[in-house]
């Protein structure tokens, strides 16, 4: 199986010095590359973290390095003919300054107000895009980070998004090795998986999308 992933926190800029981020680590994306690897799959993981800081990383996993939500986009466009699979583990910026300053912005005594506009929804792109011009549907898995309703705001993004897999977890997932997350797949009930590393939380999700891509290929074969 060939497998897209992202992993990360956009920097969407303000002056060319100055970023609007979050605090995504990376960490997720980066155990799903390993764990795809090590599952015998190619990987191609396109990343907003430095490659020193990817552990254990493989001589085969190919790393595309971005920065902004605009060049993940375009990296996500240019590799998504390719995969049989899209696993959206990045933490991409849902606005982006709508006039960056070419130069630094100088400090002044002045209150400083920045327009900002939504940037593209790469995930909701590739809900609509998998199933056009391919000979095979394409698996898309995204996250949903909510801070309460979880299993309900996820199963919303899962419908809006025309996603196959959803992975839903709080705000405490965020920088840490070890985590509790929720899994739902297209009509099946939700699966929680116990406090664990995001390393073996890693391990599941890729063993659920070998899953659905090989159902996905019988039906289609009979």
């Amino acid at each position: 199986m060939r497998i897209l992933i992202t992993a990360g926190a956009t920097r969407e800029y303000i002056d060319p010095v100055r970023f609007i981020s979050n605090a995504s680590s990376g960490k997720m994306g980066c155990a799903l590359a390993i764990a795809g690897l090590n599952a015998g799959h190619k990987v191609t993981l396109i990343t907003t973290v430095e490659k020193s800081k990817i552990k254990n990383q493989k001589s085969k996993l190919r790393i595309v390095t971005v920065e902004t939500a605009g060049e993940m986009f375009e990296a996500v466009k240019k590799y998504f003919p390719r995969c049989d699979c899209l696993i959206m583990a990045a933490a991409v910026s849902d606005y982006t300054p709508a006039h960056p300053a070419r130069t630094k912005i100088k400090k002044t005594d002045k209150p400083l107000t920045i327009k900002l506009k939504p940037t593209i929804d790469i995930l909701k792109w590739a809900g609509t895009q998998k199933n056009a011009k391919f000979r095979r549907r394409r698996v898309v898995v995204g996250f949903a980070l909510e801070d309460k309703n979880l299993r309900q705001n996820a199963e919303r993004k899962m419908q809006e998004k025309n996603l196959d897999m959803i992975i839903a977890n709080t705000p405490a997932a965020i920088g840490v090795d070890k985590t509790n997350v929720q899994i739902k797949t297209t009509q099946k009930r939700w699966l929680k998986l116990p406090y664990t590393a995001k390393t073996t939380i890693a391990k599941k999700i890729i063993a659920l999308a070998e899953k659905i891509t090989k159902e996905r290929q019988e039906n289609e074969d009979s």
